[in-house]
C-alpha cells in the first residue's frame, strides 16, 4: 500500500507563523523533502524535530523526484517543504504532486504563510481577481515578451523579485505597462517589513535613490477599464434609420437602437419624430 505526500507550508520570515498541525505532520513523517536541507534543518531544530532530510530542488528534481516517489509507493510518508512559504507554488514541488496524482497517491496540504496572498492583502489594490506571474526571466527578450503579454491584463498582477534585479524590473514594467499603481512589499513578516504604495514611476525614482535590500513582492494594478466611446445623437439616429431601412416600425427601430447606443427608446422616438424619420 502506498504512503502519503504532505505539502507543508513553512514560515516566510517569522517562525511564530508555523502552525501546530505543521509541526505535528513533520514529526510524524517518515522523511522530509526540502528545497535546501540547511535552511530546513534550522526550522526543525527550532521545533525539536528530528527526521531524515532529502534534497529536492529545481536542479535535481527529476532524479530526486523519482527516488521520493519510489519511497512513497513503498508505503512511506513524505512531508515536502520549501525554504519559505507553500511548496508547489512557483516551485518544483508541482512535479512531485503531478507524479503522485498519476500514481493515485494521496496528497494533503497543510496550509501555511504565502507571500503572494499576504502581499496582495496589504497592497491596497483590488483583490477580487489577480494573477501570479512569479519571477520574470533574466533574459531580456523573454522578460519583455512576458510583460507585453500582460499589457492589457486587467487583473492585479503579482511578481517576485530579488533586490539586485528590482530596479531593472520596475523600469521594464513602467516602459511596457505605463505608469500603474504598485505596492512594493519588502521582507514580509520579518523585522524590517515595509510596504511602499506608489506608482511605477514613483517606485523607479525611489529605488534609484535608495538601494533595495531584502526580498520583494510587487503588486501591480491591472490595465484600466476602457470607457466606451460616447455615442452622439446623430449616430443614434443613424442606428434608427438602419433599422427602419430593414422595414421595421419606428417604435421597434427605436427600441433596438436604444439597446445599441445607450439612449432611451422614448428619447430616440421623440428625436426620430423631430427628424422626420
Amino acid at each position: 500500500m502506498s504512503g502519503t505526500l504532505y505539502l507543508v507550508g513553512t514560515p516566510i520570515g517569522n517562525l511564530g507563523d508555523f502552525s501546530p498541525r505543521a509541526v505535528e505532520v513533520l514529526r510524524q513523517a517518515d522523511f522530509i523533502a526540502a528545497e535546501d536541507t540547511r535552511v530546513t534543518l534550522k526550522l526543525l531544530n527550532h521545533f525539536d524535530i528530528h527526521k531524515p532530510l532529502v534534497s529536492y530542488y529545481e536542479h535535481n528534481k527529476y532524479a530526486s523526484g523519482d527516488k521520493i516517489l519510489a519511497r512513497i509507493l513503498d508505503g512511506e510518508t513524505c512531508a515536502l517543504v520549501t525554504d519559505a512559504g507553500m511548496p508547489a507554488i512557483s516551485d518544483p514541488g508541482e512535479d512531485i504532486v503531478r507524479m503522485c496524482a498519476e500514481h493515485q497517491v494521496d496528497v494533503f496540504v497543510i496550509p501555511g504563510p504565502s507571500a503572494v496572498v499576504s502581499a496582495l492583502a496589504v497592497s491596497g489594490l483590488p483583490t477580487g481577481r489577480f494573477t501570479f506571474e512569479g519571477f520574470l526571466s533574466v533574459t531580456k527578450k523573454a522578460r519583455m515578451e512576458h510583460l507585453e503579454s500582460l499589457r492589457e491584463e486587467r487583473r492585479t498582477m503579482i511578481f517576485y523579485e530579488a533586490p539586485h534585479k528590482l530596479l531593472r524590473t520596475l523600469e521594464d514594467l513602467l516602459a511596457v505597462l505605463g505608469d500603474r499603481p504598485i505596492a512594493v512589499v519588502r521582507e514580509l513578516t520579518k523585522l524590517h517589513e515595509e510596504t511602499l504604495r506608489t506608482t511605477l514611476s514613483g517606485a523607479v525614482a525611489h529605488f534609484r535613490e535608495t538601494p533595495p535590500k531584502g526580498e520583494f513582492v510587487l503588486v501591480v494594478g491591472g490595465a484600466p477599464e476602457q470607457s466606451a466611446p460616447e455615442v452622439t445623437p446623430d449616430a443614434a439616429l443613424d442606428a434608427v434609420r438602419r433599422y427602419r431601412a430593414e422595414g421595421r416600425a419606428l417604435k421597434e427601430s427605436c427600441k433596438l437602437a436604444a439597446a445599441d447606443t445607450g439612449f432611451s427608446k422614448n428619447e430616440l422616438y421623440q428625436m426620430a419624430l423631430d427628424a422626420g424619420i
